[in-house]
């Protein structure tokens, strides 16, 4: 990973972020992501695969007074993560864990109100993985395939807590089999077009109950932001289901 990171903003300038040059570089998925976790002052929220930390800091940037734990494989992506909440004066309240989810979470971590998660798009058996490896781990199923991610988001949530998931639409009906294999199919889907993306919240339930939102139009016909996806990325307004 190229040591000289750039420094980048999302949410009109609301949260700056330190990543790499090259390999994995946050797309508005972290933002449309955050922006659909409806945590309040007070409650904590956990991210699963925190990257840099634009998740957790996009949430504690729209709602103040919340905590924020993420989870990070990858050392170096986990240490920009630790730079970027003091960078953005959120330290006190935003941190990033290394560990592999692959095996049991810390003990004594959680539970969550929220859990906010962007798993690796990319099952390990069909994938064409990056030369570069960072991106490689961020892009495609290792040590904790999609199952396993979805157990660990739902054994980290309270009772009455909340999941959220963004993923490739193609895969949303494996996302929603393992869901309510867990007991957490209380699921609504919103798509995301023209992005071949959904974005899934889960809330325990023992018998499938599925609800399709109306979809969010990312991009208008002649190009450019959607006035509705315009104000989530660029001012920080919530993503409604």
């Amino acid at each position: 990973m190229d040591c000289a990171p750039t420094e980048n903003a999302v949410m009109g300038g609301r949260v700056k972020l330190l990543q790499p040059r090259r390999g994995y570089r946050i797309a508005v998925d972290a933002v449309l992501l955050a922006a659909a976790v409806d945590a309040r002052p007070g409650e904590s929220v956990l991210d699963l695969g925190a990257g840099v930390g634009a998740v957790g800091l996009c949430v504690a940037a729209r709602v103040p007074g919340c905590d924020v734990t993420g989870i990070e494989l990858q050392p170096a992506l986990a240490a920009l993560a630790e730079r970027n909440a003091r960078l953005n004066d959120a330290s006190d309240r935003v941190r990033t864990l290394v560990h592999d989810l692959a095996k049991p979470l810390p003990a004594g971590l959680g539970p969550f109100d929220h859990v906010a998660t962007n798993p690796p798009y990319l099952p390990a058996a069909v994938a064409d993985p990056s030369p570069d490896p960072s991106k490689a781990l961020a892009t495609v199923e290792s040590s904790a395939d999609l199952a396993r991610w979805l157990t660990v988001a739902t054994g980290a949530l309270k009772p009455a807590g909340s999941l959220l998931v963004i993923h490739r639409s193609d895969r949303l009906d494996e996302i929603i089999a393992i869901l309510a294999g867990l007991g957490w199919g209380d699921v609504t889907v919103k798509p995301l077009p023209p992005a071949a993306r959904v974005l899934v919240r889960a809330r325990p339930a023992r018998e499938l109950r599925r609800r399709d939102a109306a979809p969010l139009v990312l991009h208008r016909p002649g190009g450019g932001y959607t006035d509705e996806a315009e104000g989530i990325l660029r001012h920080g307004q919530p993503l409604a289901f």
